[in-house]
């Protein structure tokens, strides 16, 4: 294989999405028709007239309108998929067939890349749930006697996950008011910053998934915003958790960095204290992700969050959602729950950056925030390390909020 054939001003040196990354995604093209599309630093390849031109086996993983069939496929296929691009931008062979189906993503939009089965969101960062205990129960500020024990988690909407870019409406719901009720527009409205895990392979109904299996499983990584309403979810989580604070607006990346990509970011788990039950007990293979995230409000970085701090890793979050019998399907999506590290600048949430809104922080235009303002607008990107020293990108997950509607009444 030669050098990339690529015009080097296609692909920056310090570009996190270059060879080594490769993830995948979908855009509209010219007629607004959805593509599957590899991303290739600031250009998509267009996967479906590719793969049908130069690996014809695998032309009915892109025949439709997103990447469903892909993901359903499982590894042997993903694989195969991921080597194929990888040749075809890398080996001169293949120029005058690939060079036509490259299209600059700054005239494309992309779309959300696959149909959500389920949705599932955990809550594995040690130090998000001691801060948000310190918040929330300022007078027992421990870990719930189960934190240890269990990925907690909870189920949330899949029809309101959306992709990068889409506004969020601020919801309306119940809080508590004084020593009353009312209704209206959140108050509290907060960010949470995740990793999200897509699942590729699924599994059959009444079985377990055991932690060793999930790379044959989990097909790559988004970044996800936990939209949350904290005014609605205070009133509404006791007891059964989080429902409508939660459930109007998820947001996710528009491209999927595989797991392949991420073999260079393994680094060992953190230590687990009591040790884990059997099912998830991953002694012998126990690795995180060394994930750098970034979150940027109205364009100021306020905060980095260490993926590789958490608590419980993606294979045991997997373990857990199957033990009982629960199936995987093609296309569920799981978040990480909040990523937050041990130090001020290293918070995922609002709720934990501004003390639950105690003590406000101000940016550098001189506004002060405790929580989302209409017109606000987060963004996250996260990085980690690739081979011989490259950087690979999760791609960024985007949104503005938008004013709340006025309901009938």
């Amino acid at each position: 294989m030669t050098e990339t054939w690529l015009d080097p001003t296609a692909v920056a040196a310090d570009d996190p999405f270059g060879i080594a990354t490769l993830p995948y995604g979908v855009v509209l093209d010219s007629d607004r028709q959805p593509q599957p599309a590899v991303r290739i630093g600031q250009l998509a390849l267009l996967l479906r007239p590719a793969v049908a031109a130069l690996l014809p086996e695998h032309a009915d993983l892109f025949a439709g309108g997103n990447l469903d069939a892909f993901l359903a496929a499982g590894p042997a296929s993903w694989l195969d998929v991921r080597a194929a691009v990888t040749a075809w931008l890398t080996d001169e062979a293949y120029r005058e067939q690939v060079e036509p189906l490259l299209v600059p993503l700054a005239g494309l939009e992309a779309v959300l890349p696959f149909t959500v089965a389920d949705y599932v969101d955990f809550y594995a960062s040690e130090h998000h749930a001691l801060n948000a205990s310190r918040v929330l129960r300022p007078d027992n500020a421990t870990l719930l006697p189960n934190w240890k024990h269990l990925p907690v988690g909870y189920h949330g909407r899949a029809g309101t996950v959306v992709v990068s870019g889409t506004g969020v409406r601020r919801p309306h719901g119940q809080r508590r008011a004084g020593d009353g009720v009312e209704f209206g527009p959140s108050v509290r409205l907060d960010f949470e910053a995740e990793v999200g895990f897509v699942v590729g392979a699924g599994s059959p109904h009444g079985s377990r998934v055991p932690v060793g299996e999930f790379p044959r499983h989990v097909f790559g990584l988004v970044l996800l915003n936990d939209w949350s309403a904290r005014d609605i979810q205070a009133w509404e989580y006791v007891p059964l958790g989080p429902f409508l604070g939660k459930s109007f607006a998820t947001s996710i990346s528009a491209w999927i960095t595989p797991l392949a990509a991420l073999e260079s970011a393994r680094v060992p788990a953190v230590p687990r204290d009591p040790a884990p039950l059997p099912y998830l007990d991953d002694t012998g293979d126990s690795w995180n992700l060394d994930l750098e995230l970034e979150v940027r409000l109205n364009g100021e970085l306020i905060s980095r969050p260490p993926f590789a701090t958490m608590y419980w890793t993606g294979a045991q979050m997997m373990a857990h959602l199957t033990v009982n019998g629960a199936s995987l399907r093609p296309g569920d999506l799981y978040g990480s729950g909040t990523v937050s590290g041990p130090a001020d600048d290293q918070l995922g949430s609002l709720l934990e950056l501004s003390r639950g809104g105690s003590r406000p922080f101000r940016l550098s235009d001189g506004t002060e925030h405790a929580y989302l303002d209409d017109g606000d607008e987060v963004v996250m990107t996260a990085t980690a390390p690739g081979p011989d020293g490259s950087r690979v990108g999760i791609a960024e997950v985007r949104g503005r909020i938008l004013a709340a509607d006025t309901p009938a009444d």
